[in-house]
């Protein structure tokens, strides 16, 4: 094992307030194969053995379901180690007949499933393709969104599997109010725009990555009841950043923590 001293951001948290812990966690726990590690008060938090990300739940039974889309998570994306580990948590959901299956898309860098959680959260499962077979056009990054053939994904599982334990906090995307404001939010952060022609959207970066932030206008501006379920923190782990709380563009709290060197073979 070697250190992998080259990254500088990582995304390595989130909290989300949920209405029925239970069912969310018959979800997360039982269904993609997060364990609970801790307990305290209101919040559940949950890890997958490689602690590569923690999930929080903040149990709060009188929140309000949010609606969707409203200003907030648009998705959260977990990235899968493999394409092979993406085919079984596929053949996972599929053989649980999982209800809430949104689609699927080749964007060229990845390849993704979508779906939601038990109360609306949006989430997306990916892989990574090399970056040497990243699209790029003039010179910039060109995601597209194709379809992906679902049935060659799966026929690459060889069982049902829940996520890998290698599994990250690829990134996250957000329904905003204002792209220019969101964009220099996240650039404060230590990234940088990646791709800003994809209709309504932008994508924002660290390190050569796609994108670690996505920020679109896709919710033209609707806000969610107070105290609603959904997007509550996230933590970013950054390289030569003092630990501090701030507050994003939708007033979730961001919490940045410093980045450790992952341990690479």
């Amino acid at each position: 094992m070697t250190l992998d001293a080259t990254k500088t951001l990582a995304l390595t948290g989130l909290t989300l307030r949920v209405q029925n812990l239970e069912r969310q966690l018959a979800f997360y726990r039982d269904l993609l194969g997060l364990e609970v590690v801790q307990r305290q008060g209101l919040q559940t938090e949950l890890a997958l053995p490689g602690r590569r990300f923690t999930l929080t739940l903040q149990h709060e039974p009188s929140a309000p379901l949010r609606p969707q889309p409203t200003l907030g998570l648009y998705h959260f994306a977990l990235l899968l180690p493999s394409r092979a580990a993406l085919a079984a948590v596929f053949r996972r959901l599929v053989e649980a007949r999982y209800p809430h299956f949104q689609g699927a898309s080749d964007h060229g860098v990845s390849e993704a499933l979508y779906l939601t959680d038990l109360e609306g959260n949006g989430i997306e499962l990916y892989r990574d393709r090399p970056r040497a077979q990243w699209p790029f056009r003039e010179g910039r990054l060109a995601m597209v969104s194709r379809r992906l053939d679902l049935e060659a994904l799966l026929a690459e599982a060889r069982a049902a599997q829940g996520l890998d334990p290698q599994t990250a906090l690829g990134h996250i995307h957000l329904h905003v109010r204002d792209l220019d404001e969101a964009q220099a939010f996240f650039e404060g952060l230590g990234m940088r725009l990646m791709q800003g022609d994809y209709p309504g959207a932008r994508f924002l970066a660290a390190d050569g990555y796609h994108h670690h932030i996505g920020i679109n206008l896709w919710a033209r501006g609707r806000t969610a009841p107070a105290h609603s379920t959904g997007l509550l923190a996230y933590q970013i782990a950054l390289r030569n950043r003092p630990p501090q709380t701030l507050t994003d563009p939708n007033g979730a709290q961001v919490q940045v923590v410093p980045l450790q060197p992952e341990r690479v073979d």
